[in-house]
């Protein structure tokens, strides 16, 4: 009986610069398909680009990640992110692991499936200068590398003594000339590749002793013993390279499977989505906010006051369908209903009003404690620093037409500061006629019923509506009339939660303070403008 193969896959970021959210979405698959399957999710820092990295840039991803509450189980990162704690095949970091790809390059070169290229650099440009002026597009394969600097052509003491010497040299694998590779994605099904439309790409550069990506990609897959990878679009075009690098390597029975997750659009629908589409309609690419090693400061998502669930939720239906009417997910949810074979084919158009509407989803389903949590450094920031019991009260009130926690002071600010001006729509429709005379009278209702009760208990919600109606309905005026003028007095607009409630979170003395205060103010007003 074939032994079932452990689940293991990976994310191998580039630290060349901040995490894009579509790599973050490419880590969140790879985490669900995991954890759904019971198996380990590794990090592997794949570093080789020595010359577009970026510092800063691998604790951003790592930070990013944690925010999403993707965990890491083995690589960078796991545990507190120590050496002994990430896992049997370390190091996770391909700078670290130099010394293991040249032993592969030469396996490589000593089963011919691999050569020694001398090309210089401006050689290369010739002859792909040369081919242009015939119309032609140069390409390194099958058809000009017998005839070029190479160990194909040259006798082997003469490789060895430009080695020796010091030359400047690449290994490059030797594509099989005129071959169909044959190959699944467990997205996109069947696919088949004449070699002949290959080149011979280079595994690994003397220069700085380090391999390219196709060479670090396969053996560290291979002995990481990764059962899936699962990566961008991107990729897609390497999938037969790597699928003969297998086979030359003899790992074909133990390769990978692969599945490539589609691009993520533009709001428009066509191109992938970039910075550049984020600065022009004002809205994050990345997770969190980047500042560059020179400074340049670039938007994210966590700093933008979106929660990293409605994140994480928004990104896995960028191109994975539920098949159900279900848009809002929790982790554990996503975890046990995720699949590679809902996830499309097609590319998934990014919709900056939907990222809105996600975090609008979960402002309104977060309690009232968590979301004070929230707002109460924003009150800090202002020299506000009211009992925690009516913060939250005031959040409950307003959170239903809030998108941000950041949203939350505007929604209620006239709750902790008396308003210093006055709505002029608002006034010209309601501080009018009688209006200004009875909110007056009414002031002097709400004080004396006050005073009679000799009691701040008694300061209620309800005992405030009852006052308030029982006193309109008594001397028949129109309730519309001074329940807007009210409002008005209180608020300075037209706007809020009931205003009985209001009244009672500031406080008595406050309500009768603003009342008095928009009598004065709104009849210096009202003579102003005659």
């Amino acid at each position: 009986m074939t032994k079932t193969r452990d689940i293991r896959v990976r994310f191998a970021p580039s630290p060349t610069g901040p995490l894009h959210m579509g790599g973050v979405r490419t880590a969140l698959y790879n985490y669900l398909f995991a954890r759904r399957h019971g198996g380990k999710f590794l990090i592997r820092i794949e570093d080789t680009d020595t010359a577009r990295f970026v510092p800063g840039a691998e604790q951003y991803i790592l930070d990013s990640l944690r925010w999403c509450g993707i965990e890491i189980d083995e690589g960078i990162g796991a545990g507190d992110g120590t050496t002994e704690k990430q896992g049997p095949h370390a190091p996770y970091r391909q700078s670290e692991r130099r010394d293991i790809y040249i032993k592969y390059a030469q396996q490589l070169i000593e089963t011919g499936n691999a050569y020694y290229a001398f090309d210089t650099a401006d050689a290369l440009e010739t002859l792909r200068t040369e081919a242009e002026a015939r119309g032609e597009k140069f390409s390194y394969d099958h058809t000009v590398r017998e005839g070029l600097e190479t160990s194909l052509r040259l006798p082997a003491d003469e490789v060895a003594e430009r080695i020796a010497r010091g030359d400047q040299y690449v290994i490059r694998f030797r594509i099989p000339a005129g071959e169909d590779i044959k190959m699944n994605d467990l997205i996109r099904g069947e696919v088949t590749i004449n070699s002949s439309t290959l080149d011979d790409k280079v595994l690994w550069k003397s220069s700085d002793g380090l391999p390219t990506y196709h060479l670090a990609n396969i053996v560290d897959d291979h002995l990481m013993e990764i059962s899936h990878v699962i990566r961008g679009e991107e990729w897609l075009p390497s999938l037969p390279l790597h699928y003969l690098l297998y086979r030359a390597f003899g790992w074909s029975d133990t390769q990978p499977l692969f599945a490539h997750l589609p691009l993520l659009l533009k709001p428009t629908g066509q191109g992938k989505l970039s910075k550049r589409d984020g600065d022009k309609m004002g809205f994050p690419v990345f997770p969190m906010r980047w500042i560059s090693p020179e400074g340049d400061i670039a938007a994210g998502y966590k700093e933008d006051g979106y929660f990293p669930e409605a994140f994480v939720n928004l990104l896995a239906l960028l191109g994975w369908n539920p098949g159900t009417e279900q848009e809002i997910f929790s982790m554990e949810e996503l975890i046990s209903q995720f699949s590679l074979d809902r996830v499309s084919k097609s590319g998934a158009r990014f919709q900056p009003e939907k990222a809105r509407w996600f975090n609008h989803e979960y402002m309104i389903r977060k309690s009232d404690a968590e979301l004070t949590d929230a707002f109460t450094p924003i009150l800090a920031e202002k020299g506000i620093a009211w009992e925690r019991p009516k913060i939250e009260r005031i959040v409950g009130l307003v959170k239903e037409r809030a998108t941000f926690p950041g949203d939350l002071w505007e929604l209620s600010s006239y709750f902790f500061l008396a308003p210093t001006h006055y709505d002029d729509k608002a006034a010209a429709k309601f501080w009018k006629g009688e209006n200004p005379a009875r909110i007056a009278a009414l002031k002097e209702v709400l004080a004396a019923e006050v005073r009679a009760a000799q009691a701040d208990n008694d300061w209620t919600t309800a005992n405030i509506d009852r006052i308030i109606h029982s006193w309109i309905e008594a001397g028949g005026h129109p309730m519309g009339q001074v329940m807007n003028s009210l409002r008005l007095a209180i608020v300075g607009e037209s706007k809020g939660p009931g205003l009985a409630e209001i009244c009672e979170i500031i406080g008595k003395t406050e309500t009768l303070a603003r009342i008095d205060n928009a009598i004065n103010k709104l009849k210096t007003a009202t003579a102003a403008a005659i």
